[in-house]
């Protein structure tokens, strides 16, 4: 019997241009020509635009630019304007912020952080101008403002890292660099810091979050693949009248696990488990240095994690003198004292042949002073 698979879009329908529903009175209207992208349509809707961008669209758009710039431009100049070192280097290249001493000045010198804020002031404006655009696109639809608020949810960690958590410590430097590379590299260096952000709570609930996001994405999406023979991408019409698509897939997990989500509720799971990703990743962060200074030794006082034994003392040879050099120990384990001579001293219990010449990896008995000039000595090939 033949299977019905559908990982790629593979019949494309094609019609006249969707223009979409009228829009209210007062907004602009749509800019560009749609057009079909047989690309797009393997995965999603062939058709490409039109786009309504609106003054706030507009504007995002040309802070982002402005931002973008900045930040391209300070790069490339690290670099000595060479554009092949530009592109090769361009993972490791950062923007950083003003460094402690500036503290909190809005107007540091530009090489000393200034072109950091004035990015960090016109992408943040870019970003909430964009989610204006996103709330009142939905809003003029008559749409729901889920997607507006999840995307709130990630603008919160955004301004935790760059904006809020570093007024609270009292200096730009606690932000973030602009960088691939660099911002990773901000990240390791903050949590260890911090005592391990692995023993952060929040900082574990949103991890929790992010893994559970990938996999509820992945269960919905397997199975309305596997019930789409049965209409189930329809997913409206499912959940105001149950069908058989329906039917089967909540069979499915409910023999599988026990349990089935509907298929209203499996997008109310996974829009939750989205924002509380970053929601709760933004606390963890805010906490981190303001309220907690080591987040392992809080871990230890809260039961959280085990601490270590340090009752026992020091068990081994005895440590030598802060001002006294290690030397080797004599037979019975103890630190033999440096010859005033600066002589070396051999290797307890090893014997010296005749001739001064000691075994491959013992030390030797003759005293630096006593040795021929280097011109005099033979060669030991």
């Amino acid at each position: 019997m033949t299977a019905y698979q559908n990982i790629f879009t593979q019949v494309q329908v094609r019609g006249p241009y969707e223009a979409g529903v009228p829009l209210p009175v007062g907004d602009q209207r749509r800019s560009g020509d749609p057009l079909f992208v047989r690309m797009f349509g393997w995965i999603g809707n062939a058709q490409l635009g039109p786009i309504y961008l609106g003054w706030t669209g507009v504007a995002s758009l040309f802070t982002g630019f402005i931002a973008i710039e900045i930040i391209g431009l300070n790069m490339w100049a690290s670099v000595g304007w060479d554009p092949v070192e530009f592109v090769r280097q361009l993972p490791w290249l950062a923007l950083e912020p003003p460094p402690p001493e500036q503290g909190l000045n809005i107007l540091p010198p530009l090489n000393q952080g200034g072109w950091w804020l004035m990015a960090g002031f016109f992408l943040t404006t870019s970003i909430i101008l964009w989610w204006i655009r996103t709330y009142n696109r939905a809003r003029s639809l008559g749409l729901g403002t889920h997607v507006a608020w999840a995307f709130a949810s990630a603008i919160w960690l955004y301004l935790v890292l760059g904006f809020i958590r570093p007024i609270l410590m009292g200096s730009w430097s606690e932000a973030v660099p602009f960088g691939i590379f660099p911002h990773l590299d901000w990240t390791g260096a903050f949590s260890i810091t911090y005592g391990n952000l692995f023993y952060n709570p929040f900082h574990a609930l949103s991890i929790a979050f992010l893994y559970g996001s990938a996999l509820l994405f992945a269960m919905h999406g397997a199975t309305i693949l596997a019930v789409s023979r049965y209409g189930g991408e329809r997913e409206i019409e499912q959940i105001t009248d149950r069908g058989t698509a329906s039917e089967r897939a909540a069979l499915f997990w409910r023999w599988t696990m026990g349990f089935n989500a509907s298929m209203e509720s499996i997008h109310r799971w996974a829009w939750w488990f989205a924002v509380l990703c970053t929601l709760t990743g933004g606390i963890g962060i805010l906490l981190t240095g303001t309220a907690v200074d080591n987040w392992y030794l809080w871990a230890v006082e809260h039961n959280f994690a085990p601490g270590y034994d340090v009752s026992a003392g020091y068990v081994g040879p005895p440590l030598p003198l802060p001002d006294q050099p290690m030397v080797p120990m004599d037979g019975s384990g103890a630190l033999t004292p440096a010859p005033a001579d600066g002589s070396i001293i051999p290797t307890p219990g090893v014997s010296v042949p005749e001739g001064g010449l000691p075994i491959e990896g013992t030390a030797p008995t003759t005293s630096p002073d006593q040795l021929p000039p280097p011109s005099d000595q033979t060669p030991n090939n």
